[in-house]
């Protein structure tokens, strides 16, 4: 089977997430790195795309020259994977959807929840595919716990307690740091920090396992760091549509914490635990009964975690393995094969229309409020 091409907008050299996308997509052999617009200093970007094996010709130094290339090649890419900063996402987007590119955007995938319902417009007008990067929803065990829940295994769905905390930005001399600066600069990163930074990744894992959404939240949000103008630190309850209740801290000022990303979930007859720092393993307790350790790999997972384990047993794949699954359901998805996983534009506008919920319920002393977007209202 021919390869897939891909090109990529931003991920430059120095990015945090341009690694993990270019080994992700390469590691099954599904795609080749056929064009890119990796920096927002054009002749930076045209070096490194160039290092890294990409045609002249198809080194692009902005993503409007990338556009305009690759829209009249016969050979034009067949997905392009946007890791700019989050203001920039939804320019992006909307342009290559209705340029005709299927579309890998990194998460929020808009600023605002208006962005994010016309994203979801275009994406429908095109036919094209707009998927959003919440990878951690691809890792086998993750997949195993949702067809568990999916299967009735837990029962009904009681409670889901989910968190992504770390300390990571808990120096506050630290606070001219590019990496970390842009995220609690509203210019950059829009109404919210932390929260619409890693506390939407918690936020959709708590939605795609236990296959629900999330109907209406309360928050608490604060900048622990005087100089911040947006939050370091956040707690949401929030409800579900199948009246799940659900429990989420997020935080970046967790000092001791590392990535500090898991997800606990009770149901009527059984409780599931997953955590990031051992992915490979899901901790299984069924009412009455033993707790049980189900690991990657093992006889008798369910079908979706046996078709994302690579390797065998006891041996980690780890994140950008995780990252590779979402792109090998992106490259069925391409050529015509349904993968129920993919996150998708409808995810990304849930999550937006949450993070602003969030910050109105914050700014209203924890008042609930509706975190629909209109749209799925």
């Amino acid at each position: 089977m021919a390869k897939l091409k891909w090109g990529m907008i931003g991920g430059g050299e120095g990015s945090q997430i341009g690694p993990a996308h270019r080994l992700g997509a390469l590691a099954d052999g599904r795609f080749e790195f056929a064009a890119g617009a990796l920096d927002h200093r054009p002749e930076a970007g045209r070096a490194y795309a160039r290092q890294l094996g990409i045609p002249a010709d198809r080194a692009y130094g902005d993503w409007q020259e990338m556009l305009a290339g690759e829209k009249g090649r016969d050979d034009k890419v067949d997905l392009v994977t946007i890791a700019t900063p989050n203001s920039t996402h939804f320019e992006i987007a909307k342009a290559f959807l209705e340029a005709g590119f299927n579309i890998l955007c990194e998460k929020p995938m808009t600023m605002t929840v208006e962005e994010g319902e016309e994203i979801v417009r275009v994406a429908e007008a095109s036919g094209k595919i707009c998927a959003v990067n919440y990878c951690y929803s691809a890792y086998p065990m993750v997949r195993q716990a949702r067809a568990m829940v999916r299967a009735g295994e837990l029962g009904k769905v009681r409670l889901v307690v989910t968190n992504f905390s770390h300390g990571h930005h808990g120096d506050a001399t630290d606070a001219d740091n590019p990496r970390v600066r842009w995220r609690y600069d509203p210019a950059m990163a829009g109404v919210s920090g932390q929260f619409a930074d890693c506390g939407i990744h918690a936020l959709h894992m708590a939605s795609f396992v236990c296959d629900d959404e999330v109907k209406s939240l309360s928050a608490d949000m604060a900048s622990t760091i005087s100089s911040r103008v947006l939050e370091d630190d956040a707690m949401v309850n929030f409800r579900t549509e199948k009246g799940t209740v659900g429990r989420l801290w997020t935080s970046s000022v967790a000092i001791g914490r590392q990535h500090g990303f898991d997800i606990q979930i009770f149901g009527e007859t059984g409780g599931l635990r997953w955590a990031s720092e051992q992915p490979n393993q899901l901790i299984y307790t069924p009412v009455g009964g033993r707790t049980q350790i189900i690991e990657k790999g093992e006889g008798g997972l369910h079908a979706d975690a046996q078709r994302l384990s690579r390797v065998a047993i006891a041996h980690p794949e780890g994140f950008p393995l995780a990252v590779a699954n979402l792109y090998c359901d992106l490259a069925d998805a391409i050529q015509g094969e349904t993968r129920d996983g993919l996150p998708t534009a409808p995810d990304g506008v849930r999550s937006i229309a949450a993070v602003h919920a969030a910050v109105a319920s914050a700014k209203d002393a924890g008042q609930w409020h509706d975190a629909r977007p209109p749209m799925f209202r």
